[in-house]
């Protein structure tokens, strides 16, 4: 059997799911950007396409026909419309889900191959789509007092003291990558905002929380903070967001992306990292990956990558030097 040079294996993203799970800067874009165009409209109908998205029976879906708007809030990676009978819309994308908007009011249902529910309010259509035959996003509609029950209660790391985001990373006795990626830990992070964190804070995304010092700790509160406040503001300035009293552009499809040319290492697998030129590397695992540069972040490390260890088993490389020889 011939090995294959490690400049002969396929990308990543051609075996990877493609749609990346919206994170708290993709989230706040679509709260926003329906925020300025729902609130204060009623929302007329209210179609469901596929039986799998609606969750909940109780309050009746159709309770929330003919109702007005009062709010548009980010939950986690969750988006809550507030109406005025005291029920909410809790749409969760999860990883394939996505809005699209029209101006145009759609007056006849048009399910076609993605739609799972349109929104039909005075002044438009938000249509939910979900290009995937895996059927994961969500809608609840439930009463305001009950929207506690789906907060997932993670820390917001855009407010938390350092000493606050310390206790619960170490609390949670998990890897970096895993404890970042928790929603019940940290709030709004997922796989392509982790890596980008974890490069910023120069660790190993297999580090355990329990092993870092106080320096380390308060670099990774420091990356978290400052990753996910540039990457939230670069696209509401993207959208034309930023302005207050602007409309803003609706973000369409393919806007929406864990591919981002100007990220550090999410999605880079053997481009040159930007601070030190290395060739990031990539971990595989169920549905993601995970990126980082072994200079900045391993100390030359090459970290265990299932889909090709268990291939290349001891001929596996463990350093930069061995990745090169190959």
């Amino acid at each position: 059997m011939r090995l294959l040079p490690i400049t002969d294996l396929p990308d990543p993203r051609a075996v990877l799911l493609p749609f990346p799970v919206p994170e708290l800067p993709d989230i706040t874009v679509f709260a926003e950007a329906l925020r300025r165009r729902v609130t204060g409209q009623i929302l007329e109908r209210v179609r469901i396409f596929s039986p799998a998205l609606l969750r909940t029976f109780d309050p009746a879906i159709d309770d929330a026909e003919g109702k007005q708007v009062t709010g548009v809030s980010r939950l986690g990676k969750r988006i809550v419309l507030r109406l005025n009978n005291q029920t909410a819309l809790v749409i969760h994308l999860m990883i394939a889900g996505r809005f699209r908007w029209s101006d145009q009011q759609a007056t006849a249902s048009k399910k076609g191959k993605i739609n799972l529910a349109q929104f039909v309010f005075g002044n438009g259509t938000l249509t939910l789509t979900e290009a995937s035959q895996l059927k994961r996003a969500s809608l609840h509609c439930v009463r305001a007092a009950d929207l506690d029950l789906h907060d997932p209660k993670g820390l917001d790391v855009l407010s938390c003291t350092p000493p606050a985001f310390a206790q619960t990373l170490q609390g949670s006795g998990r890897t970096l990558k895993r404890a970042l990626t928790d929603p019940r830990l940290i709030d709004g992070i997922g796989n392509a905002y982790s890596d980008e964190i974890l490069h910023a804070a120069r660790l190993s995304p297999t580090q355990r929380a329990t092993n870092l010092g106080d320096d380390e700790l308060l670099r990774l509160h420091a990356a978290a903070k400052s990753t996910l406040e540039h990457w939230t503001k670069t696209l509401l300035l993207e959208f034309g967001l930023n302005d207050p009293g602007s409309l803003g552009r609706f973000p369409g499809p393919g806007d929406i992306t864990a591919f981002r040319p100007d990220f550090a290492v999410h999605g880079k697998f053997r481009k040159p990292c930007p601070v030190c030129g290395t060739p990031v590397q990539r971990i595989v695992y169920a549905e993601n990956e995970c990126n980082y540069c072994p200079k900045c972040q391993t100390g030359g490390k090459v970290l265990a990558d299932r889909s090709l260890s268990r291939l290349l088993k001891d001929d596996w490389p463990r350093t930069m030097e061995e990745l090169e020889a190959l």
